[in-house]
């Protein structure tokens, strides 16, 4: 069976970082949600089509449009062949039972679920350190907490379908991937 991951983590956890260097040294495929709706956007597909309809008037895309255009992805050969790392999906416990539901139809499973564990302190720092403009110290703290809301039920789901394992995102670089490794190379 292919390795599937799910990377979790509040924005300034290292998600990127890390993701960069999973795929360097395991044969997965990293699938960013983001790069999804560009791609769909970008080839005028249906879906994308849909999703443009919402993103234009400043919506959010409803779950059943993005699940579609990530079980699209999920199917493509190079997936099936070597496995998935999801980044930025699921966003919700309906999208994460959704992504359950798709893989047991075909007989298979999330593998491992890593959650970027990084105190708020730590998280506002690197933030800061972005250099953007409109990253203030309470434009942050607010997508802090609007991603706290998001991210800690999904913690908490994976945590009971026993597939997360914390990691603890404020050492360095290479301590932290030395984690990831270890649950990786424990996985079957």
């Amino acid at each position: 069976m292919t390795k599937n991951l799910i990377l979790l983590g509040l924005p300034g956890a290292g998600k990127g970082t890390q993701a960069e260097k999973i795929v360097a040294d395991y044969p997965m495929v990293h699938i960013s949600t983001g790069d999804i709706f560009r791609a769909n956007l970008k080839e005028n597909t249906p879906l994308g089509e849909k999703a443009r309809s919402y993103m234009d008037s400043g919506n959010l895309v409803p779950d059943e449009i993005t699940n579609a255009m990530v079980a699209d992805r999920l199917n493509q050969d190079d997936v099936l062949k070597n496995g998935f790392m999801l980044d930025g999906y699921p966003r919700n416990e309906d999208q994460a039972k959704f992504l359950d539901q798709f893989l047991s139809e075909r007989d298979d499973a999330v593998s491992a679920t890593l959650y970027f564990k990084v105190s708020d302190d730590v998280l506002v720092e690197r933030l800061l350190g972005r250099g953007r403009a409109d990253d203030t110290k309470d434009v942050i703290a607010h997508r802090l907490e609007v991603n706290k809301e998001a991210n800690l039920p999904l913690v908490d789901y994976y945590e009971k379908h026993n597939v997360l394992h914390t990691i603890d995102g404020e050492g360095d670089l290479d301590t932290i991937y030395s984690a990831v490794k270890t649950v990786l190379n424990g996985l079957n």
